[in-house]
């Protein structure tokens, strides 16, 4: 057995950048063919790609808005026959509880939960046909430690986790392991307005037994675990990599 993916192939969703970056160059490192999936066309998710093929791996780019379920079923149906599947996209809308409205609601859900179980439908029937599939959802810290101003995310991250450990049930007689791995602070484009504070800064490394923020490739090395042989025996998991956050 080994951390090697030669002849797989894998979907990573919002890969164009932060984590899912992150995995999909790792993935390809490892020898993996891998569709780079974002909810826009642009130069990021190209120069992804082109890393990508710089190591001698195929790859191309889907465009696919995963608030959409129609949109999330083509996403599906190009993507058809890969052996990976990594649901790393999702959407977080800060507000207060009482604010949120039924269309933010909704967006949050079709893309964090929604999208999740319309893609491992459809993608997992070639998966149980070959005897061999890894699925892996990328959840939060915020399973453990919701944020006040993030209520949707954080419920909809739990949700995605019990769509998880439901099939890894289900699908492990079919030599598919499912699991989930759940970040904690990582430093990317996504909160780098809200860490500028310094105040907020103080108080979420605070809140950290590591003392300091994660970096996406923290995050990758897991994943790429679990798709290859070296994570064959491990399904229906939710690892958390948070520096002990959830602790």
């Amino acid at each position: 057995m080994d951390y090697s993916l030669y002849g797989k192939k894998a979907l990573v969703t919002g890969s164009s950048r932060g984590i899912g970056s992150a995995i999909a160059l790792e993935l390809a490192r490892g020898g993996a063919d891998v569709i780079v999936h974002c909810s826009k066309p642009g130069a990021k998710a190209d120069n992804i790609a082109d890393q990508i093929r710089s190591m001698g791996r195929k790859s191309e780019v889907i465009v696919a808005d995963l608030t959409n379920p129609e949109k999330t079923i083509e996403l599906a149906e190009r993507a058809a026959g890969v052996d990976i599947l990594v649901l790393n996209a999702s959407m977080q809308i800060r507000k207060p509880w009482q604010e949120i409205t039924v269309s933010e609601y909704i967006m949050q859900t079709n893309c964090n939960y929604l999208s999740s179980l319309l893609l491992m439908q459809r993608l997992s029937v070639p998966m149980q046909k070959k005897k061999w599939g890894r699925i892996v959802a990328i959840g939060s810290v915020q399973e453990r430690k919701p944020h006040p101003q993030m209520l949707v995310y954080s419920s909809s991250k739990c949700a995605q986790t019990g769509l998880v450990q439901s099939l890894a049930v289900q699908l492990a007689k079919d030599g598919i392991t499912v699991n989930t791995v759940a970040p904690g602070v990582i430093y990317t484009d996504r909160n780098i307005e809200a860490l500028s504070n310094p105040e907020y800064a103080k108080q979420v490394t605070d809140s950290i037994p590591a003392g300091f923020y994660g970096q996406k490739e923290d995050i990758a090395g897991t994943v790429r675990l679990l798709c290859s042989d070296f994570g064959r025996y491990i399904t229906g998991q939710n690892i958390f990599i948070d520096g002990g956050k959830s602790l």
